[in-house]
């Protein structure tokens, strides 16, 4: 497993490899908390300003611009205010968080302390995924040493301002990782996600302005602190700005968690030489999953000398998106049908169930590709499959349902001989989507 930068100055990933990493001693020796102390002596709206100025873009898979959604707290709002880290981390092909939280977490904790001056906070919480029970008891140990060392508390640095961060586990809830649906757990009830608007920084938990962002988004917080927005932005491009970590898995020789400054030019190259390139020599490249499951699989020919740039805007223009940047690599040894049937028996089972479209279509799917894999494939299915994630896609309560229809509309789109094999089926059935 690497864990490694490439292209940049290490930042996300500088303590990870420390001996005690994870202990306030070394983060304290090698600069932490610095940045908390200088943001004390700043105010909240130059702060707010220094991370709009960073580019930073949430990086648990939504990409919406951090210093925005922080400027739409209200700021004469008489409710408490909370600050609240997504570390459920439950999406397929995404393992770079708990890197974060188990060898470096007290970087994220001065991120949130951070966020809650800027914010007018005095409560934080850290919700993690059930199966990431054991992270908790790291974060639980960093939390007491800040609070020992009064960096979390009355009076931090000696200063008026006084805040507390408290854990959460929840019971490994994929919808969980959709913001509203985890305030809905964190408040003790089922992970049924929330009407927006109104949106979590004006309502958000126990009905009080909310900010939710990522690991990694509070991560970068202490840097662009210490660095200067512009300056840390300037690591990336212009709209996507600072560094960004990627999970690497499937077929390469050196998979893991590599940092990369945003726009890191190509998406070949890193596949092909810094990661080591195909894991069987003699196999070729076949697909790529470069955000996560949920985001449009991309074939070889998308990616194969078209220098797709690893940053928001460049995966977009090449046919899918960044995600949380969970990358998987398929030769051509993989049936895609195979793998899509995979991902959609995972939507089916993480639906919450609330709504139609989603609870109802996914369960159509599941049908439909488990006749296909017994040998009763159709066709006309293929098209029956776009039809129902026609019928699922933007009409579902939350993003869980764009995210179940996004691959099979993918798959069949960019790999489209893996299901004529199992379909039987003449070209022309699939003229309308390739």
């Amino acid at each position: 497993m690497e864990i490694r930068a490439i292209g940049c100055e290490p930042l996300q990933l500088k303590r990870v490899h420390m001996k005690d990493g994870h202990t306030i001693k070394v983060y304290r020796d090698t600069g932490g908390y610095l940045s908390l102390k200088k943001a004390l002596t700043m105010t909240p709206a130059d702060i707010i300003e220094e991370v709009k100025a960073s580019a930073l873009r949430g990086r648990g898979g939504a990409g919406f611009p951090t210093g925005m959604k922080w400027s739409f707290v209200p700021k004469d709002s008489p409710k408490e205010k909370y600050v609240v880290c997504n570390a459920d981390e439950s999406e397929p092909g995404s393992f770079k968080d708990r890197y974060l939280m188990e060898r470096d977490p007290h970087s994220m904790i001065e991120g949130m302390i951070i966020a809650a001056y800027a914010l007018g906070s005095s409560t934080g919480y850290i919700y993690t995924r059930g199966e990431y029970k054991y992270l908790i008891d790291i974060m639980d140990v960093a939390l007491a040493e800040a609070r020992e060392a009064g960096m979390l508390g009355k009076n931090i640095f000696g200063s008026e301002f006084s805040c507390d961060i408290h854990t959460h586990t929840g019971a490994g809830a994929y919808i969980c990782g959709e913001e509203t649906a985890l305030l809905s757990s964190l408040e003790g009830y089922r992970g049924h996600p929330r009407m927006k608007p109104p949106f979590p920084a004006i309502e958000g938990l126990y009905a009080s302005p909310t900010i939710v962002n990522n690991c990694e988004t509070f991560t970068s917080i202490p840097q662009i602190i210490e660095m200067g927005g512009i300056p840390w932005r300037d690591l990336g491009t212009e709209k996507s700005g600072g560094t960004k970590l990627w999970s690497i898995s499937g077929h390469v020789k050196k998979p893991g968690v590599y940092e990369l400054p945003m726009g890191y030019a190509d998406m070949e190259k890193f596949i092909m030489e810094d990661c080591g390139g195909m894991l069987r020599d003699d196999k070729k490249l076949k697909a790529v999953i470069p955000g996560g499951s949920s985001v449009y699989i991309m074939n070889a020919g998308q990616i194969l000398g078209k220098n797709v740039t690893l940053d928001y805007e460049g995966l977009v223009a090449a046919g899918s998106m960044l995600g949380t940047g969970g990358m998987m690599v398929m030769d051509e040894t993989v049936d895609v049908m195979d793998t899509t049937k995979n991902l959609t028996e995972f939507y089916k089972h993480e639906s919450c169930g609330w709504c139609t479209p989603c609870r109802e279509g996914t369960d159509w799917l599941v049908k439909i590709f488990d006749r296909i894999a017994s040998g009763g494939g159709r066709p006309e299915d293929a098209q029956l499959m776009l039809d129902i994630c026609d019928n699922i896609e933007g009409k579902s309560f939350c993003p869980l349902g764009d995210a179940a229809a996004w691959p099979i509309q993918s798959a069949i789109k960019q790999v489209p001989d893996d299901f004529k094999k199992w379909l039987h089926a003449k070209t022309d059935i699939y003229a309308s989507n390739v």
